[in-house]
């Protein structure tokens, strides 16, 4: 008797059991099938334009001649180290990101500073014209910029003149001030940077300036010993986002160099960036071999100062929830 209720018992339990794998199954189904048009999409747009990519750099395929693509090895990437224009490129990136990344940085840590403090008025108002730069289009702020800073008719001189500077630089023509000038743009541009640091700073928890201040610190030590560990996970993250975007540096440095009869990357190269370089190399000379070339060492540096940040980052970066 107790065999046949424990027979009758499984048999009862197999189809509901039978159900749930079902079930699973199905959903499983269906959630492949609800996440293959971004697979198929990453494939095609993604994924086979990479593998492409790689495969032209080893080739000398040219849009002006394409059926006569061939395989020349590592010529491509020889010619890096060899060719003067883009070891001027390289030069050009790196010397500019050693000045824009610490305004890239500080600006936005000093003006979320002066946001979050007490004796601020109309907190909301600042914060909202802060921002609002950053919203503006790229390709719309630089002809703006490019007009400001027209050595001839740029407001920027004409204030400089009523103030009795007489001879102004002509920025955007002017090896030693192009510099300067992108910089500016990027200044103008810090606006989101600053709301994360901002939104940061004011999930600090009170009670460690109170305990401060019960302490004796004051505003500097409060701020060096309490706010900026408390925000390094979001300098950190500021700091890779701006490496990754000069890795990409091209619509502003491109668009106020190319007035006229200039070519991009003028002054005298002064702004000859990796990107402007690999656009003048694909889209101009259409040697689309050499272009993916100079694409893959940009990616390769990006990669690589991307992965010296992340692996220096348990020195300084200090994470609440962690060990």
């Amino acid at each position: 008797m107790a065999r046949s209720e424990t027979a009758s018992l499984t048999l009862r339990a197999t189809p509901a059991k039978r159900t749930r794998k079902d079930l699973v199954a199905q959903q499983r189904t269906w959630g492949w099938i609800f996440v293959s048009p971004w697979i198929i999409g990453f494939v095609i747009f993604t994924a086979a334009p990479i593998v492409a990519s790689l495969y032209f750099t080893f080739t000398n395929f040219n849009l002006g001649d394409p059926d006569k693509i061939s395989f020349i090895g590592l010529e491509n990437w020889a010619r890096l180290f060899q060719d003067p224009d883009n070891l001027q490129a390289m030069s050009v990136t790196i010397r500019f990101a050693l000045l824009a990344i610490p305004f890239g940085i500080l600006l936005p840590v000093a003006m979320a500073s002066l946001l979050h403090s007490k004796n601020i008025r109309a907190r909301r108002l600042w914060t909202t014209l802060f921002y609002m730069p950053y919203v503006v289009p790229a390709v719309s702020s630089a002809f703006v910029w490019r007009a400001f800073l027209n050595g001839d008719s740029g407001w920027l001189n004409r204030i400089l003149r009523l103030i009795g500077i007489a001879n102004p630089p002509n920025y955007l023509q002017n090896p030693n001030w192009i510099f300067p000038a992108f910089i500016m743009v990027g200044v103008w541009g810090v606006g989101n940077a600053m709301l994360v640091t901002l939104a940061s700073m004011q999930g600090v928890p009170t009670e460690l300036y109170e305990s401060a201040q019960v302490d004796g610190a004051n505003g500097w030590v409060q701020f060096r010993r309490i706010t900026l560990p408390m925000i390094s996970p979001v300098i950190f993250y500021n700091l890779v986002l701006s490496v990754i975007g000069l890795m990409q540096y091209f619509t502003i440095p491109y668009v106020m160099t190319s007035a006229g009869a200039g070519n991009p990357g003028d002054p005298n190269k002064a702004a000859l960036f990796m990107n402007l370089y690999l656009y003048k190399t694909g889209f101009e000379y259409f040697n689309m071999g050499y272009a993916a070339t100079q694409a893959w060492i940009i990616f390769l540096i990006g990669l690589a100062a991307t992965a010296l940040l992340f692996a220096t980052a348990p020195l300084w970066v200090y994470y609440a929830s962690g060990e």
